[in-house]
């Protein structure tokens, strides 16, 4: 366990949130993909045996999906980087206004990265429509490459750390 050096640091309480979360955020994450696939794809709703595949799944791998998502959690932490906590004077506690903000923002990005047809092939192809481990990993690998470039950020992997860099 990491011992905090200020656990009432903002990126603590905005991961704690994010992690509180997850499961709810991916229910999300799966139900903006299947509206986005009926955007892209089948904005008439024909049923057919893809899209009614689609439509009808709500058992699938959610592993592959928790990766995306914690890729997307870093982002937003990266983006939000500044550890200042600022004066609230609505009675809720930062960790429900990290909620809050978490939510709002994750569901703007699913419906901007569900206008793109690379990021919604790929995220069927490691949930929805998985068929085997290899096809998931290489969506998956390709669905992080999209997000760095989406997001015009690099990863730099140091000493087995992390780090989100923009790039130059």
């Amino acid at each position: 366990m990491i011992q905090k050096l200020f656990p009432l640091d903002k990126n603590y309480i905005l991961r704690q949130a994010q992690t509180v979360m997850e499961e709810d955020m991916l229910d999300l994450m799966v139900f903006e993909l299947k509206k986005s696939y009926t955007q892209l794809y089948n904005p008439l709703m024909l049923m057919d045996t893809t899209f009614s595949r689609i439509l009808d799944t709500f058992e699938y791998p959610k592993e592959n999906l928790r990766v995306i998502y914690r890729q997307l959690c870093g982002v937003y932490r990266y983006q939000n980087g500044d550890n200042q906590l600022e004066l609230l004077f609505d009675g809720r506690s930062h960790f429900e206004k990290f909620k809050e903000d978490w939510h709002s923002q994750l569901t703007r990005w699913l419906r901007e990265l569900g206008k793109q047809e690379i990021y919604v092939k790929n995220m069927l192809r490691l949930s929805i429509l998985f068929d085997n481990e290899s096809r998931a990993e290489w969506s998956e690998n390709q669905c992080k490459a999209f997000l760095n470039n989406y997001f015009d950020l690099k990863i730099v992997k140091r000493k087995g750390e992390l780090k989100l860099l923009k790039r130059a």
